[in-house]
């Protein structure tokens, strides 16, 4: 049987959850709610600490992309205590590790959109992104379509990740034990 003929699709039904809110105030805050509640895999929490946690986002830019976000709620960089960020640097090295171990990126984007005119989608709780890379990986889709293709779903990337992590900090702590 012949293939028809046509253009060809690629359905990203996930994506119209995003548009329909794009420019909407949120009801609360999502940074703040997520960490109160005990579903972390539903919820894509991958790993809690003291003042920050990290949690994929949802409408990734692409697969694995994470973000530490501290419990405080705040837009303001300059109001955290120095000890939320040191810990957010040192979650930000411990994702990254992890990646590593699961995604083998060869490069990675790390930063904040501090305010709506900088890029932040929610710019009320100030979160810092981590965005694994490979060569090749930006093509016309984001361009001309608008469209990112994510070859994994974010619950299979939720375990690879969460199980790295946790074997990361395994050890560590056998290496902290040792000493």
């Amino acid at each position: 049987m012949e293939k028809p003929q046509g253009p060809e699709r690629l359905h990203a039904p996930w994506r119209m959850e995003y548009i329909e809110k794009a420019g909407q105030p949120a009801p609360c805050c999502i940074f703040c709610e997520k960490p109160r509640e005990t579903r972390d895999e539903e919820n894509y929490v991958i790993y809690r600490a003291e003042r920050n946690f990290i949690i994929l986002n949802v409408f990734p830019y692409n697969n694995g992309h994470l973000m530490v976000i501290p419990y405080q709620h705040t837009s303001d960089l300059t109001a955290l205590p120095p000890e939320t960020m040191t810990e957010m640097m040192q979650l930000t090295a411990l994702a990254i590790k992890a990646l590593r171990r699961v995604m083998c990126p060869e490069g990675f984007n790390i930063g904040m959109n501090l305010g709506h005119p900088a890029g932040a989608g929610i710019a009320e709780h100030l979160h810092l992104h981590i965005v694994p890379r490979w060569s090749g990986d930006t093509n016309f889709m984001p361009v001309l379509g608008n469209t990112r293709v994510l070859p994994e779903s974010l619950e299979r990337t939720w375990v690879k990740v969460r199980a790295a992590l946790e074997e990361i900090l395994s050890e560590e702590s056998e290496r902290t034990e040792e000493s």
